[in-house]
């Protein structure tokens, strides 16, 4: 099957080179407000700090080579999670609060101690229970753990969606368009994807609260495509802001308001929410690669360029080439997971000293 390629630009850094219980989450609707009392911090002014971290969407294996990188900066002496503002996106967001309630050395723990998990049949989740979205695609065709061809699920997600962004005119156009089909698809489905995804995310996060630090997570209001931020003031809580920033084929509902992935905001990494601090440290599970027309300027590298014309001291750390196949349309494959925390483990001991220049 054919799909709209991914463009490739080189990573402005190049590389050398979740856990899953924690306190119940109250039930579906318990403590959410209605859409009219939810407030998108994109109009809200951010203040400018110091250090930002992004931690970019990727699905399952981006999240568990998230926490690897982390642990391995970690364990090399170096804590970047205390930053004046954490960007999240999509299985950014999941990292980003899974580190509310433990550090990235239990983690880290957690993914390699968990029984192994084997996926029987295609590389791809059933797009109701775990979407495939921005994140899904690759910069190349993908095989299964058999060798197979890619199909199932996520093949057909990414198919449908790069129909719509070829036909888009523009970032708001496409946005729109993602939205207006993601409401068709719920009009057809037996409505039970929002508490369903709901249990899924509160199974992998400590709770429902945000950290004190700024927390960032990226979303995508459906009804009109208009890019949203939630924060710890706006309303919703921590798990329904994870939630709507993974809902990537049926649009995860908070009261009245669907929202979709965070990645069709700017990109699967929205670094460009890091603009006015002073350094910037970049994780992303998808290389810089974009799905999107590099005429738009949502791919990586142009965000990093702007943020360094604007005077941000900025680094970009990607998974290193020999371990591309563990991402990208094999990004929902559970047996993948320790694989992928532990090539982020030894790219972040390796590159500590490099980060280190950046952040302290």
């Amino acid at each position: 099957m054919s799909t709209t390629p991914f463009s490739a630009p080189n990573p402005p850094t190049p590389n050398p080179s979740g856990a899953t219980t924690g306190r119940s989450a109250p039930p579906d609707g318990a403590g959410r407000r209605a859409d009219h009392s939810q407030v998108d911090a994109t109009h809200r002014s951010l203040a400018a700090g110091e250090r930002a971290l992004v931690l970019g969407g990727g699905g399952s294996t981006g999240n568990a080579w998230l926490i690897g990188v982390l642990a391995g900066l970690l364990e090399a002496g170096l804590d970047v999670t205390g930053a004046d503002l954490t960007v999240g996106t999509s299985a950014g967001s999941t990292a980003a609060a899974q580190l509310t309630g433990a550090g990235a050395a239990e983690l880290l723990a957690a993914i390699l101690d968990a029984p192994a998990q084997q996926r029987s049949g295609p590389a791809g989740p059933d797009p109701r229970r775990s979407p495939a979205g921005p994140a899904a695609a690759t910069s190349r065709p993908a095989v299964t753990d058999s060798g197979s061809s890619p199909s199932g699920p996520v093949t057909d997600q990414l198919e449908r969606t790069a129909a719509l962004i070829a036909a888009a005119e523009d970032p708001a156009d496409m946005r729109r368009r993602l939205g207006a089909a993601a409401l068709d698809l719920e009009a057809a489905s037996d409505g039970s994807y929002t508490a369903r995804w709901r249990a899924t995310v509160a199974a992998r996060l400590p709770g429902c609260d945000w950290p004190r630090r700024t927390l960032l997570v990226t979303a995508v209001d459906a009804r009109t495509g208009a890019p949203v931020l939630l924060d710890r003031d706006s309303g919703v809580d921590l798990v329904d802001a994870v939630a709507a920033s993974c809902a990537s084929g049926l649009p995860y509902r908070v009261g009245d308001v669907p929202y979709l992935d965070g990645g069709y905001r700017s990109g699967a990494e929205n670094a460009d929410l890091a603009a006015g601090h002073a350094r910037v440290l970049v994780l992303s599970p998808l290389g810089g690669r974009t799905r999107y027309p590099l005429g738009w300027g949502l791919h990586l590298a142009a965000q990093v360029d702007r943020l360094r014309a604007d005077g941000s001291r900025v680094e970009t750390l990607v998974p290193d080439a020999s371990t591309e196949h563990l991402f990208g349309i094999n990004a929902m494959n559970p047996s993948l997971r320790a694989p992928a925390a532990q090539a982020g483990h030894a790219q972040g001991l390796a590159l500590a000293e490099r980060v280190a220049e950046l952040w302290l």
